[in-house]
């Protein structure tokens, strides 16, 4: 492949990520704006634990926000930390988030405190973050293990201020399990290096 297919191939794939990141927090101010005119129909499709009619809402829980300010809280690192995974390739992005998302979802499910409505994109912001913080050491590869320290270095402190159970108002549950399955998603579709053939 030529220097210049390398660059094409390097700016399309910079822009693909741009824009499925874009569009998807784009999306969910879109549904807090349908929430607040619907009277906040779609709070409904968070998840109240260990109810089965709930099992429907795993998913969608991901997308729905309580207020504004809620979905602000997530648009900017999953804007920054969406991009970078993306980067990695859109099938394996969505095969991490759609991990992530189930993962943190039917956990949420099975430990939520009893009587709670779950619901929100930090699960997912949780998963990303620990996915990029151990795939670079996961495949050995230098760029991945700044990215994750960087990553790391940035918004460390407010994740374990989000794991505290002392948080009233705020999942630490479902922070956890998104962080945990995020670290399994960076195991789970890590990138197979071919060994170099030795040469004699």
């Amino acid at each position: 492949m030529s220097d210049t297919e390398l660059e094409w191939s390097g700016r399309h794939r910079v822009q693909a990520a741009a824009k499925l990141i874009v569009g998807w927090v784009a999306l969910l101010w879109l549904l807090e704006v349908v929430d607040v005119i619907s009277g906040h129909a779609l709070d409904g499709r968070g998840i109240t634990p260990r109810t089965s009619s709930e099992l429907v809402d795993v998913v969608p829980a991901a997308f729905i926000h309580f207020g504004f300010a809620h979905v602000a809280a997530n648009s900017v690192p999953l804007l920054v930390m969406g991009f970078l995974a993306a980067l990695g390739g859109l099938r394996r992005f969505a095969a991490v988030c759609a991990l992530i998302i189930v993962a943190d979802g039917l956990g949420v499910w099975l430990i939520a405190p009893a009587h709670s409505n779950t619901a929100g994109a930090s699960g997912v912001v949780f998963g990303l973050f620990g996915f990029l913080l151990v795939s670079g050491f996961v495949e050995r590869r230098p760029l991945g293990v700044v990215v994750g320290l960087l990553v790391g270095a940035v918004w460390g402190g407010s994740i374990l201020a989000g794991l505290a159970p002392t948080q009233t108002g705020v999942s630490w549950q479902g922070h956890l399990i998104g962080l945990l399955a995020g670290v399994a998603a960076a195991f789970w579709f890590r990138r197979r290096t071919t060994a170099p053939t030795p040469i004699r």
